[in-house]
């Protein structure tokens, strides 16, 4: 179609020219434009160099290394409460300075953001390290549960709720963990919770086949209980909870400490486990050494030799299904799995290089980072929240069994149900 005689060239560039120059004085006006970023508030226990709440803060606000590139933070830090400012170590203030952070003095100030209703997106709890109390057991009463009760008031009495992300396990208590799981599914907002190991990459690269028909699952790692025993137990329930027929959960627990634990499995029972043991260790990088090199051939002979300090814990699960991790010293993280009845073993080390031996940014954070970040976008969490029900409620028997001195605990009550998707939700990048 011709245009009117009074239209011109000159003109038409005129119109376009000015047209283009309001999309640059108006992105808003842009179709393209980004929609804005969900509003999270960021709870945090304690900010020092290479605490958890430093890692997670730190992401949320400057970003991270992703397949590649640099990830801008996807989400928007709106609200932020840090517990504990210790002398000569705290980073809290400088962050809270750097990022322009606003701060409130309580979990409800922080969701309402001084309001009187909840004002973000989603939450983020760190309730790990800092000066809290023990229990009989030597369980540090980290505020978890205390906070997410407080962030469910809210939801509450705001008549709405919004994703829950929270670092490591549930509570000490097993009660706790069960009421934490049930608020979360009555009031219906998906809810993340669990470490680094089940997400961070892998060496080699493989998952456990969907439907494998697994037998055993083992983990070779370091730590102590409650704690560091949270992470071998994900390492090896990430890949259990792939096996033909999916989770039913645990029927009892054995804890036993040193030379116990190597008597045990030295028994002729025990072949099975004592085979996924020295598979474990041959992934590992950091074996005892003398002169720059194993002192000998690695087999359980040596093991017994070369880690005398050890914890184990011996788990039979509903179904039969047998997982054991043992805590140690060589500080890495290592899996073993028998398939089938010929025992086919798959190996593979969780990477955890942790900050001061071989990395200063514990790159492990970043997938945990973006998982919590999807579920915030998407409103939906990554994987069943059972699995973190189930690792808290292992760790919370294992420190029972070596409370009541290495005895077995039965566990009726942890016999939790579930199943995963065909889905790899590890860091592949």
């Amino acid at each position: 179609m011709r245009p009117p005689a009074s239209f011109n060239r000159r003109a038409f560039g005129q119109l376009v020219g000015a047209g283009a120059l309001a999309v640059a004085a108006n992105p808003a006006s842009s179709l393209a434009q980004s929609p804005p970023k969900k509003k999270i508030a960021f709870l945090g226990t304690v900010v020092f160099k290479h605490s958890h709440t430093q890692h997670f803060i730190d992401r949320l606000n400057e970003g991270y290394i992703w397949n590649g590139t640099w990830q801008q933070p996807r989400v928007e830090v709106a609200g932020t409460y840090i517990a504990q400012f210790p002398e000569g170590t705290d980073l809290g203030r400088e962050r809270i300075e750097r990022y322009k952070l606003k701060t409130f003095n309580s979990v409800a100030e922080t969701l309402t953001l001084g309001g009187k209703e909840l004002a973000v997106d989603g939450v983020v709890i760190i309730g790990e390290h800092g000066n809290y109390p023990k229990n009989e057991k030597g369980q540090v009463r980290y505020p978890r549960y205390e906070w997410f009760k407080e962030i469910v008031k809210v939801f509450e009495a705001s008549g709405r709720s919004v994703p829950v992300f929270n670092d490591k396990h549930l509570s000490t208590e097993w009660n706790e963990c069960q009421e934490m799981v049930a608020d979360a599914k009555r009031r219906k907002f998906p809810f993340h919770s669990g470490s680094s190991l089940p997400v961070t990459v892998r060496m080699p690269d493989i998952d456990m086949p969907y439907g494998a028909d697994l037998r055993e699952s083992v983990c070779v790692a370091y730590g102590g209980i409650d704690s560091y025993d949270f992470h071998a137990l994900e390492t090896a329930q990430c890949m259990s909870e792939r096996r033909r027929g999916g989770e039913v959960g645990m029927k009892s627990l054995h804890a036993m400490r040193d030379e116990k634990v190597w008597e045990f499995l030295a028994q002729p029972a025990q072949k099975r486990t004592r085979d996924l043991v020295v598979a474990a260790l041959c992934r590992s990088h950091n074996l005892p050494v003398e002169g720059g090199y194993p002192t000998a051939k690695v087999d359980f002979q040596w093991a017994r030799k070369a880690l005398p300090t050890i914890i184990g814990y011996f788990i039979t699960h509903v179904d039969g299904f047998r997982t054991s991790v043992f805590m140690t010293g060589i500080r890495d993280f290592n899996y073993a799995g028998a398939i089938g009845d010929e025992g086919k073993i798959l190996s593979c080390q969780m990477y955890l290089p942790m900050p001061g031996h071989g990395s200063s940014t514990a790159d492990f954070f970043n997938p945990l980072v973006r998982h919590l970040e999807t579920m915030i976008i998407e409103n939906r969490q990554p994987y069943p929240l059972e699995r973190t029900l189930l690792t808290s409620g292992m760790v919370i028997a294992g420190v029972n069994s070596l409370h009541a001195g290495e005895k077995l605990i039965e566990t009726p009550e942890m016999a939790i149900k579930y199943s995963v998707k065909d889905e790899t939700y590890y860091w592949r990048g």
